[in-house]
């Protein structure tokens, strides 16, 4: 059991790269064996350092994965906290932002209003209300083929349309 004790351990000192944290992890590795053999209708373990191994591997995996949330539990000091607010950047959008996608949102009226009555609603349907292929079939009493079509053609004219937009031309 000495010999199990310290191959565990040694399993875990090299997983976790701490010494205190493999002592911890080995201690659990052998309560939850011991918890395991001990429930009642309990079946015999064929290969007992494979089964320790398994239980080793996965509590140190449990504790890496519950380090990489130790750094979002650890609040900075009230001055550190003040210092990186004052560094991040407004997440709310520029002026130049809100006149470019208002300019988008012009154009692509625009492009739209110059759809068929089928493209226009086909496209309306599947990007503004997210309804899949099949629904915008079934509320317009098209064939899931002909809605493809519509798709394609709509998407083409409106790609012709705001080309200048995407590829960065005035």
């Amino acid at each position: 059991m000495t010999g199990e004790q310290r191959r565990v351990y040694a399993l875990c000192q090299r997983l976790l790269q701490d010494r205190d944290e493999a002592d911890s992890a080995t201690q659990d590795v052998f309560l939850k064996a011991y918890v395991a053999l001990s429930k009642e209708g309990a079946q015999e373990i064929d290969d007992p350092a494979r089964w320790l191994t398994r239980i080793a591997v996965n509590a140190c995996m449990d504790r890496l994965r519950s380090r990489k949330w130790q750094l979002w539990r650890r609040r900075p000091s009230p001055e550190d906290e003040q210092a990186i607010l004052l560094q991040t950047r407004s997440t709310a959008p520029e002026a130049e932002q809100k006149y470019f996608a208002s300019q988008v949102r012009r154009r692509l009226s625009l492009g739209l209003d110059r759809l068929s009555v089928r493209q226009r609603a086909v496209f309306t349907l599947r990007h503004y209300e997210g309804m899949s292929l099949e629904e915008i079939g079934s509320h317009l009493g098209l064939d899931v083929g002909t809605v493809k079509v519509h798709m394609f053609r709509a998407i083409a004219k409106l790609r012709d349309e705001l080309r200048d937009l995407y590829e960065g031309r005035a």
